[in-house]
């Protein structure tokens, strides 16, 4: 069983609700796709929280600027690890901020594959300082940037995929071979065809009403439509082979 999280805004609760279904799933749970894409971030406490869910040591991230007073590190604990199997995220130009510095951590850190495209590169330290006396005017103020393990900064750079993959359908071998079907003729039996039609119309109706969609379980069809999904799961796949 492989365990899919998608994450499209940062929270004060993020952290918290990973713990719980990697807890709830932990004894089934062959690998974890975390999905940030158009994530556009959110608190860097969360960020290091999550980070600590899938690493036991080293400096999640490192915060430096001129002033040295600004400068901090934020290193993992072993004792808030949950779990070690195999990890994919998915990332896009989307993927900002915190999101950032949860995947690049993981990257630099060698506890997941990065899959995706490269993402939007805010890694900026800011302070809002009021202009006037009433605070209606206020300039926002760079005063550091933050770094990944490896020492590299993410701001105007942003995180490089592991494997660069783009979105879109998964294309299959029949959609890339060249068919010839009856119905691309100009004597085409329309009647016939309008028949055939109209019965599998009518089949696939009576599926979906009597079948129940599950919102917990990812389809074979949504997998097929998602290419950057779908390479994670083949990732992970091959992860549980290679152990």
């Amino acid at each position: 069983k492989r365990q899919y999280q998608r994450r499209v805004h940062g929270d004060t609760k993020v952290a918290s609700e990973l713990k719980k279904y990697i807890k709830q799933y932990k004894k089934t749970t062959k690998g974890i796709i975390l999905d940030l894409r158009n994530n556009p971030g959110g608190q860097l406490g969360q960020a290091i929280d999550t980070v600590n869910l899938f690493v036991d040591r080293g400096v999640i991230v490192s915060q430096k600027g001129r002033d040295e007073s600004e400068n901090e590190e934020f290193k993992a604990t072993s004792d808030t690890t949950m779990t070690k199997v195999p990890m994919v995220v998915l990332v896009n130009g989307g993927s900002a901020s915190a999101s950032e510095i949860v995947s690049g951590g993981l990257q630099d850190l060698k506890r997941a594959v990065i899959i995706g495209e490269e993402t939007f590169g805010k890694g900026s330290v800011q302070r809002i300082i009021p202009i006037n006396d009433d605070g209606s005017e206020a300039i926002k103020l760079t005063i550091a940037k933050y770094y990944l393990p490896s020492g590299r900064t993410i701001q105007a750079k942003g995180i490089v995929p592991d494997i660069k993959v783009y979105p879109g359908e998964v294309l299959t071998q029949d959609e890339s071979s060249f068919k010839l079907k009856e119905s691309n003729m100009r004597k085409h039996l329309e009647v016939e065809l309008e028949k055939v039609t109209d019965t599998k119309t009518k089949k696939e109706d009576k599926k979906i009403e009597t079948k129940k969609e599950d919102k917990t379980v990812i389809t074979q069809e949504m997998i097929m439509k998602d290419n950057q999904l779908k390479a994670g799961i083949d990732i992970l796949k091959s992860l549980n082979i290679c152990l």
